[in-house]
């Protein structure tokens, strides 16, 4: 297979991604069609979707074996589990499925066609597989049973101890919900005193973590 599209976020780097799609509302991705495939006919039809589900590549966790088990981090990220039940991005064909909302299909952009989508969950640059559109009736299943992720994960406060004058309120937003979803590791969040650091937006983001508080050091365009 190959890709059909690649996507640009407001991610630069894997560290930081939301775990989930939607988890985030405001991290944005716009979808760029491979040339041969920007054509208008291809997605006739799709605005009258909300959603659609994006098949990518974990283009980043590519490795030449596989383990049958993995930690995820709604474990703590010490137990094990097979990697069939988890999302975890190393597999034995390194291949994700996330939901993401379609704001627009900007038909008029110089690459266009180009799906502009919120929530996503991806770094800059993932390779795309297919897109199909999310139907409610047959993909929304209410009384699913979730296995051990019970609900969404807990949230931090974020607060800003580094100046964001100059970073734009849209960003800011961005940044915030990004970082009150905890992106450290699992085995590592009782390391109070470490200092993390990721890009998103084209800033780059430095952090630590104090009991219930996310603490933003600095933020400078990377």
């Amino acid at each position: 297979m190959e890709p059909i599209a690649h996507i640009r976020t407001c991610y630069g780097e894997k560290f930081g991604v939301p775990r989930q799609p939607g988890l985030v509302d405001e991290a944005w991705g716009e979808l760029v069609f491979e040339p041969e495939f920007r054509n208008a006919d291809a997605v006739r039809g799709l605005d009258g979707f909300s959603h659609v589900w994006l098949v990518f590549v974990f283009h980043q966790a590519v490795r030449d074996d596989w383990k049958p088990t993995v930690r995820p981090p709604r474990l703590g990220g010490n137990e094990r589990i097979g990697v069939f039940a988890s999302r975890s991005p190393f597999r034995p064909n390194p291949i994700g499925l996330s939901v993401v909302r379609l704001d627009e299909i900007d038909l008029d952009h110089p690459d266009g066609p180009v799906l502009k989508l919120r929530g996503v969950d991806l770094v800059d640059g993932t390779p795309i597989l297919d897109i199909k559109p999310y139907i409610p009736y047959a993909d929304s299943l209410p009384d699913a049973v979730g296995g051990y992720v019970t609900g969404a994960p807990e949230s931090l406060t974020v607060v800003w101890k580094a100046e964001n004058d100059a970073v734009s309120s849209d960003t800011s937003s961005l940044i915030t919900a990004t970082l009150a979803m905890d992106p450290r590791p699992a085995y590592k969040s009782a390391d109070s005193e470490r200092e993390y650091g990721c890009v998103i937006e084209g800033w780059n983001v430095r952090w630590t973590v104090r009991g219930a508080e996310l603490l933003v050091l600095s933020c400078k365009k990377d």
